[in-house]
C-alpha cells in the first residue's frame, strides 16, 4: 500500500459514520504467527515481539499476534505452506526458503557480493519498487509480504580458514543464493533448520554456518562451537514477515491500515537499530567470548565475485520479474560505481 493510499484510509476512516467507527472498535482480531526464528534468536525478541507489543498497544489491545518459535508449527519452507492454507495468518521467514515458490525471490533475499551498505538494499526495495514486484509474484498464492530488515550475512566456522584448501574442505549450512555462492568458491553446503543447527555444529556435521551475522551467532550460542568470524561480510540479506490476504482483507479496515503502517516503520527502526547491534555484539564476542575475526583467503574471495555474476545470470533467465529486478539491480550498482 502506498503512503498516498494510506493517508487516503486514513481520510476515509475520519469520514466514515459513527456506527461504523463502533463496529470497528467492538473488533478484536487475533492472529497466529509462526516465526522461522527459534526463540533464543535475536530478531525473536528485538523484532516480532516488539511487534506483536505495539500492534496490541496501537490498536488498544483489539489486535493481538501470538507467536510461535520455529518448529512449533512448522519450520523453514513449511512456514510458507501454513500461511498460504490459513493455517496461521502469518510468519516469517527467509526468502532463501521459498525460490521454487516465486522467481523474485533469490533477489528479495538478496544476491551475495551487491550491495554493500544496508540502505542500499533498501532504496531498492522501498524506493526503487522491488518489494511491490516480489508481491506481484506472491499474489498468485493468496500470500503477501513486507520486508523485516536488512541485515548482513557473516559465516562462522570451527576450523581456521588460512587458504582456499582449507575452505573446499568446508561442509557448511547455507541457504538460498549463499549455497551457490559458498559452493562456487569450492565448499560444499547443505540446509539446516535453525533448532538443530547449534547441534550439527557441535556434532561436526557441519564445519560452519551463517545466522546472520554476530547478533545471530551470539544469539544461537554458535561462538561456542565455532570461534571463527569470517569477514568481510559476504553479503546482505532480508528477512519477511508474510501474511494470508485472505486474512488481511477480512480486518476491519482500521486495524488493517494499522498493522501494514506498523510493518513499514519497524522495517527502518529494525534495520537501523541492527547495524548497532552488530558492532555490540562482535566487540563482546572477541572481548568474552574469544572470537577471532578472520579474513578470507584472496582466492576465496575470487571465487565468490565469480558466483555473484553467475548468481544474476541465473536470476536473469527465470525471466518476467526476476529479469527486470535483476536489470534493476545491475543499472543501480552501476550508478554506485561497484563491478558487475
Amino acid at each position: 500500500m502506498t503512503r498516498r493510499g494510506a493517508i487516503a484510509g486514513g481520510a476515509a476512516l475520519v469520514a466514515a459514520p459513527m456506527v461504523i467507527g463502533s463496529a470497528r472498535a467492538a473488533a478484536e482480531v487475533t492472529w497466529k504467527v509462526q516465526s522461522h526464528w527459534p526463540k533464543a534468536s535475536a530478531s525473536y525478541g528485538d523484532s516480532l515481539a516488539i511487534i506483536a507489543e505495539e500492534l496490541k498497544e496501537n490498536t488498544g489491545g483489539r489486535f493481538e499476534l501470538q507467536l510461535f518459535g520455529a518448529g512449533e508449527f512448522a519450520k523453514g519452507g513449511e512456514i510458507f505452506n501454513i500461511v498460504r492454507r490459513g493455517v496461521v495468518e502469518a510468519g516469517t521467514i527467509s526468502p532463501g526458503y521459498i525460490l521454487g515458490e516465486a522467481p523474485t525471490a533469490g533477489l528479495a533475499l538478496g544476491v551475495p557480493g551487491t550491495f554493500r551498505q544496508p540502505w542500499e538494499f533498501s532504496h531498492f526495495l522501498k524506493n526503487m519498487g522491488f518489494e511491490a514486484m516480489f508481491n506481484e509474484d506472491l499474489a498468485k498464492h493468496g500470500v503477501a509480504t513486507r520486508s523485516e530488515k536488512i541485515y548482513p550475512t557473516e559465516l562462522v566456522v570451527a576450523k581456521e580458514v588460512a587458504t582456499v584448501d582449507d575452505f573446499t574442505k568446508l561442509k557448511l549450512r547455507s541457504s538460498g543464493s549463499y549455497q551457490k555462492y559458498l559452493e562456487a568458491a569450492g565448499a560444499s553446503t547443505q540446509y539446516i533448520a535453525g533448532p538443530e543447527l547449534y547441534q550439527s555444529l557441535a556434532s561436526g556435521v557441519v564445519d560452519g554456518a551463517h545466522w546472520g551475522a554476530a547478533q545471530g551467532a551470539d544469539s544461537m550460542s554458535l561462538w561456542e562451537v565455532a570461534k571463527f568470524h569470517m569477514k568481510p561480510t559476504m553479503g546482505l540479506a532480508s528477512d519477511v514477515i508474510i501474511y494470508n490476504l485472505d486474512a488481511l482483507n477480512a480486518l476491519p479496515e482500521d486495524l488493517r491500515q494499522e498493522f501494514l503502517d506498523l510493518l513499514e516503520m519497524r522495517f527502518w527502526k529494525r534495520t537501523n537499530e541492527y547495524q548497532y547491534k552488530e558492532q555490540v555484539a562482535l566487540a563482546k564476542g572477541v572481548a568474552e567470548n574469544d572470537v577471532v575475526v578472520a579474513d578470507f583467503p584472496p582466492a576465496v574471495l575470487e571465487g565468490f565475485a565469480k558466483a555473484t555474476a553467475a548468481i544474476l545470470e541465473e536470476e536473469r533467465a527465470k525471466g518476467g520479474n526476476a529479469e527486470k529486478g535483476v536489470d534493476m539491480l545491475v543499472a543501480f550498482m552501476k550508478v554506485l560505481g561497484y563491478p558487475v
